[in-house]
């Protein structure tokens, strides 16, 4: 029943959040290191296999099918293969190109302060757009003082509209992610808006609390979110989730933002 939740599913849900050895990431990681032993075993027989020395090129390209194959065999997504295979032989290269250390911290730096734990919660940043943002306001009448949530709010588009087109209603972006957070933050002083944008988990939060819940997450997401969704949300509520549906739930709600594009799927509770 709606917005009934047992220990268990608390229980549940806290181990998908900390259990970051399952995501695919770190499952390629360590299928690279799996293959480094095979490869150095190779290196040493090679030459009296083929009178010729084992180069890094060989050995980037036999790193990077041994990870391969390991990653076809565990059945990780399909474009899994294709980094394991690549990533050796792009690493090599950009040895080569002995660019300075500080380029590679800076890029470091950029790429986790967008992306964050991504990892591990393996849902991307995904912006969608003022299309998408029309659609979701049309679900909020005017003069209702409603509590509206934004899950995984990146830059702050979607919130900030809807309380620049609905000043009655209160409207919330969670973002796990620092420098998007960071951004929206900044979005909303220079516009003076009354959207309070916090960084964290949308875990963490309540449900109960909102009778409009907005996601644009990822397929492996929905699962945890209609869980979390069916154990928090009070009788009565919206949860809408833009492109990606919940497998074994018809939603109660399909729009179209954009001609022939993603579909804006809804579930009353």
């Amino acid at each position: 029943m709606p917005g009934e939740c047992s220990q268990r599913d608390v229980r549940l849900r806290a181990l998908r959040r900390w259990a970051g050895w399952q995501t695919p990431a770190v499952q390629a990681l360590l299928l690279q290191a799996l293959a480094c032993l095979p490869v150095y075993l190779l290196s040493l027989f090679w030459f009296d296999l083929t009178r010729t020395q084992f180069s890094l090129g060989h050995a980037a390209l036999a790193q990077g099918v041994l990870a391969g194959l390991m990653t076809a065999a565990l059945r990780l997504a399909r474009w899994w293969i294709a980094i394991q295979l690549l990533f050796p032989l792009a690493l090599l290269v950009t040895l080569a190109l002995q660019l300075p250390p500080f380029l590679f911290l800076a890029i470091f730096l950029f790429l986790l302060a967008l992306y964050w734990s991504t990892f591990r919660t393996q849902v991307p940043f995904y912006p969608s757009g003022p299309a998408v943002w029309r659609a979701v306001l049309d679900f909020l009448p005017e003069g209702t003082p409603l509590r509206v949530i934004d899950i995984g709010s990146g830059l702050g588009g979607l919130a900030l509209h809807l309380a620049k087109n609905r000043p009655q209603i209160h409207v919330t972006g969670i973002e796990l992610a620092p420098l998007p957070w960071l951004a929206s933050r900044i979005r909303a002083r220079l516009l003076s808006s009354r959207v309070r944008f916090l960084r964290g988990d949308y875990e963490a939060l309540d449900f109960a609390q909102f009778d409009l819940v907005f996601a644009y997450l990822s397929p492996v997401a929905m699962a945890g979110l209609w869980q979390k969704a069916q154990c928090e949300m009070r009788p009565g509520t919206l949860l809408l989730s833009y492109e990606f549906s919940i497998i074994g739930q018809v939603p109660d709600i399909t729009v179209l933002p954009y001609p022939q594009g993603p579909v804006l799927y809804g579930w009353r509770q």
